[in-house]
């Protein structure tokens, strides 16, 4: 059974930069699209960025930048610039570049960010 395991969260000031990294075991994730999602409480899940498995990538906003890599099954997650409106639970998850089912294979707890201004 795969696993996605996040770490790297925590309270920062605005301004500030982090670096989330997500471990993944029981899976490779070369066969996955790997996201970033955040949730904050009362509101949407939100899609924070991608990597495909074929190359193709997604940042919501320029301040963030996903990267991986395949040899360690690690995806990690650099914010610079953070605002207080970036605290969030941040969670990775998979989805199998062939599957097309709505929902993630393997979604991970999440780690909590918190941005003070």
């Amino acid at each position: 059974q795969g696993q996605l395991v996040e770490s790297g969260g925590g309270l920062v000031q605005a301004g500030e930069s982090l670096t989330l990294s997500c471990a993944a075991s029981g899976l490779s994730i070369s066969d996955y699209n790997m996201d970033w999602i955040r949730q904050a409480p009362g509101k949407q899940r939100e899609l924070v960025a991608r990597s495909s498995a074929d190359g193709y990538i997604y940042h919501m906003q320029g301040r963030f930048s996903i990267s991986r890599d395949n040899a360690k099954n690690t995806v990690n997650l650099q914010m610079s610039m953070l605002k207080p409106e970036d605290t969030a639970v941040y969670s990775c998850a998979a989805q199998s570049r062939f599957s097309a089912a709505a929902e993630y294979d393997y979604r991970g707890q999440g780690t909590q960010v918190i941005v003070s201004s």
